[in-house]
């Protein structure tokens, strides 16, 4: 192999590595507002790191919009999250 390809595999096993490192989870949830009362459930995308306790990232990404979590239904894989797609709306991957 040439001298010069060593330096560029190295930087591509290196950024591939940190991509998954870096993984997501797809987690369900539903929410509310008061003052009308309005509900929705919505499917988000949370960093690893956030995936083992999701309810507080949820909360705090949705609070923003002046939503409140009502709960985290689960973990769902791309391809539950794919056929919930319809079920969730705008709220598909929304926060």
């Amino acid at each position: 192999m040439p001298r010069f390809l060593t330096p560029i595999l190295v930087a591509l096993v290196l950024v591939l590595g940190a991509a998954a490192a870096d993984a997501a989870c797809l987690v369900e949830y539903k929410a509310k507002r008061d003052a009308p009362l309005r509900l929705h459930y919505g499917i988000i995308e949370l960093a690893d790191a956030e995936c083992a306790n999701p309810g507080p990232a949820v909360a705090g990404r949705i609070a923003a919009d002046g939503w409140e979590l009502l709960t985290v239904m689960g973990k769902l894989t791309p391809q539950q999250a794919e056929q919930r797609r319809s079920d969730a709306g705008p709220f598909y991957l929304r926060y």
